[in-house]
């Protein structure tokens, strides 16, 4: 029995342990893909291609969440400059801090043994 090729995913977790947040572009219509699929999703060609994005993108939206007993801890939606949108957090700021239209550049870090995209203003070098 012959092996499959890896999914998608394992694509994605590879790239980030890298140190790289990769994503697709559709050979057919163009457009970036994330997550990673097997089908683009806008006009369901099966040619994806993997592109490593270069980092920087904007707050579109954002969220503080206040559990009971803990610290309060946010939630945004990044705009990649790649054209793609994803869901992460931004290190190094209060959490009420983050606002919409802040420019933020990539930072992966290492959660429970993972390799996690996070982000932090774009001025912090």
């Amino acid at each position: 029995m012959t092996e499959s090729p890896p999914g998608p995913w394992s694509g994605y977790q590879e790239g980030l342990a890298r140190g790289e947040l990769r994503f697709q572009r559709c050979g057919e219509c163009g457009r970036a893909v994330f997550y990673p699929r097997l089908l683009c999703p806008f006009c369901g060609s099966a040619d994806p291609a993997w592109e490593t994005a270069a980092g920087g993108g904007t707050v579109y939206a954002t969220t503080t969440m206040r559990p009971r007993d803990e610290a309060p801890y946010h939630v945004c939606l990044v705009d990649l400059d790649e054209g793609f949108r994803m869901m992460s957090r931004v290190d190094g700021v209060a959490p009420d801090a983050v606002r919409i239209g802040d420019r933020l550049r990539l930072l992966i870090v290492e959660e429970d043994g993972r390799p996690v995209p996070t982000f932090v203003p774009a001025e912090r070098s």
